[in-house]
């Protein structure tokens, strides 16, 4: 197919109530979403970034000036397009994964519509609904933070994720653990500790975590080797892993036992397959990670979560968990599960008038 044009959207979300983690707090999503525009049918990508450069080097604005300026001019002047050709036709563009997730998402899911098939049937999809777990913010207290777990447990989550950070882990982890007993439990430290934190750390142990996800710096890979030495507690790389070779490298290097799949941190779903891939040739267990998606993000994560190396649920949360009014129709949380979309591409689309109230600057940019 070829593109006619490629239109780009200024997207703010608020949230229903502040979500902290090691990196900061934050009250509204701000997003970049992708509209291509084919001869045949239309597509929708979502760009993973935050507003600020915390969680990876890319950040909102930086992604509509690469956007712009070099990667959809790229796909524009390239003629017949695919989505498989996407990658290799931005290579030439170092880095910015987040953003070329963006356009892959769009091209995939315009090409799959015209095709009337879903994203689930193309990424390889062996599920019909994806057990879901939440993340828990770092609360104000631990009583509340009692509370908010006993509201996501009441309302069937499947498993918790509590965030920490250095004084915030293991009086939570313990309170949690004391007041609901046997749930399936996580944490996530988003980068914040290092190796001089060996002994705090292994105090986590007693409580029977299902993991402690990216403990160490993202580059660290040899510390996360190192740490795993020391742990009993399973270790899950996040950051680290922005490839399927670096995933292979990881595990080669004993630097975890699961991996956490971000399809917008490895450069998009085809990625995110070959990440899948590799963890199941060499055992590892993966989870589909969440990055606050709109329901056009979440309705891809859920197609992708649905292949069969997705062993423990993931962050694949009900539209609810983060907006009071998402811009497609919501996901809703039934017996602990989420439905897998079956519709032709992403199975979901924006509903007009509740994009256009969230939407700030829009612009268009033709093909030559």
């Amino acid at each position: 197919m070829k593109l006619t044009g490629v239109e780009l959207l200024r997207v703010r979300m608020p949230l229903v109530a502040p979500f902290r983690t090691s990196f900061g707090s934050q009250d509204v999503r701000d997003l970049v979403l992708v509209r291509v525009v084919t001869p045949a049918a239309e597509g929708w990508g979502e760009c993973g970034a935050m507003a600020a450069p915390v969680y990876s080097p890319e950040y909102v604005d930086g992604v509509d000036h690469v956007l712009r300026t070099y990667l959809v001019p790229l796909l524009l002047a390239a003629g017949e397009l695919t989505a498989n050709k996407v990658g290799p036709l931005l290579a030439g563009v170092k880095g910015h994964r987040m953003a070329k997730s963006a356009l892959e998402m769009a091209v995939l899911d315009a090409e799959l519509r015209a095709h009337g098939t879903s994203f689930a049937t193309a990424l390889g999809s062996t599920k019909d609904v994806v057990p879901c777990g939440v993340s828990v913010g770092i609360a104000d207290s631990v009583p509340r933070l009692l509370d908010e777990v006993g509201g996501y447990l009441a309302a069937g989550y499947r498993r918790i994720k509590l965030k920490i950070e250095p004084g915030w882990d293991v009086e939570p982890v313990r309170a949690v653990r004391e007041r609901f007993g046997d749930i399936l439990l996580q944490v996530d430290a988003n980068t914040a500790y290092t190796l001089s934190d060996v002994p705090q750390l292994q105090r986590l142990d007693p409580f029977e975590l299902l993991l402690i996800e990216q403990p160490l710096d993202e580059e660290d890979v040899l510390g996360h080797a190192e740490l795993a030495r020391h742990l009993r507690t399973p270790i899950c790389l996040d950051e680290s892993v922005v490839s399927a070779r670096s995933a292979a490298d990881a595990i080669r290097l004993g630097a975890c036992r699961i991996v956490n799949i971000k399809p917008s941190r490895v450069g998009g779903y085809l990625e995110a397959r070959r990440v899948h891939d590799v963890c199941v040739a060499h055992g590892i267990p993966v989870w589909c990670g969440g990055m606050l998606e709109s329901g056009l993000g979440r309705a891809a994560n859920v197609a992708l979560a649905s292949l069969p190396g997705f062993t423990l649920p993931g962050d694949t949360s009900a539209s609810g968990r983060f907006y009071r009014t998402d811009i497609t129709d919501p996901f809703v949380l039934d017996d602990g599960c989420l439905p897998v979309p079956s519709g032709p591409g992403l199975g979901v689309a924006p509903i007009p008038e509740l994009l256009a109230e969230v939407t700030g600057d829009r612009t268009w940019l033709a093909a030559p």
